[in-house]
């Protein structure tokens, strides 16, 4: 009982290790695009293609699980703010 943290700085810091996780997931797929970018006028192989649409599934459903998490991260320079 005198070790237990509390129930939400539990949750923050989980919630801080998946933003972290979607913050690398989301540079290995940006990286991975440019790589078959780059070598699209030779031939890509079917190799490649799957690794930049698996790194772009990873991102996708670790950023679902963040919004039913209703997390907010760092803003994408992306993205257009109003």
């Amino acid at each position: 009982m005198f070790f237990k943290r509390p129930q939400h700085q539990v949750e923050q810091e989980g919630n801080q290790r998946l933003l972290n996780l979607i913050y690398q997931t989301k540079a290995s797929w940006d990286h991975a695009k440019e790589t078959e970018q780059a070598v699209y006028e030779s031939q890509v192989n079917n190799e490649l293609k799957e690794r930049t649409k698996l790194q772009e599934r990873k991102y996708l459903y670790l950023y679902e699980r963040a919004r039913k998490r209703g997390l907010h991260g760092k803003t994408n320079a992306g993205v257009i703010m109003q």
